[in-house]
């Protein structure tokens, strides 16, 4: 039978819950980092697109060899094209809709506006 010093309590065991959910998600980024990578690489020897992949509307084209690219240097990076603003706030403060949330719109956001507030129009 457990002693009554060696028994959790229920707030002591929602803490552990908690630091172990913090640790499930620090592996789970890092992993999620690698398997990324590995689809990258992939797409990039592969050339293929959104549609490819089943993201886009068309349905996935076959690729011939012909059509395939050579590989970049891993040092190499794609230019990107210029971000679209998607939402604005009133002291011009804006943001693309992709990457992490500029602290302004979160501000926003926790004092009850919602997204649809700062679309771009």
């Amino acid at each position: 039978m457990n002693s009554p010093s060696m028994t959790k309590t229920y707030a002591q065991i929602i803490k552990q819950i908690e630091m172990l959910k913090q640790d499930a998600e620090k592996l789970r980024r890092k992993e999620v980092e690698g398997v990324v990578g590995r689809i990258r690489e992939a797409i990039a020897v592969y050339n293929l697109s959104a549609e490819d992949l089943g993201f886009g509307s068309k349905k996935p084209k076959a690729v011939s060899k012909a059509a395939v690219k050579p590989v970049k240097s891993r040092g190499a990076k794609a230019a990107k094209a210029p971000a679209v603003v998607k939402f604005r706030n009133e002291t011009g403060g804006t943001w693309g809709g992709r990457g992490k949330r500029p602290q302004w719109l979160r501000d926003a956001l926790n004092s009850g506006k919602t997204l649809a507030d700062f679309a771009v129009k």
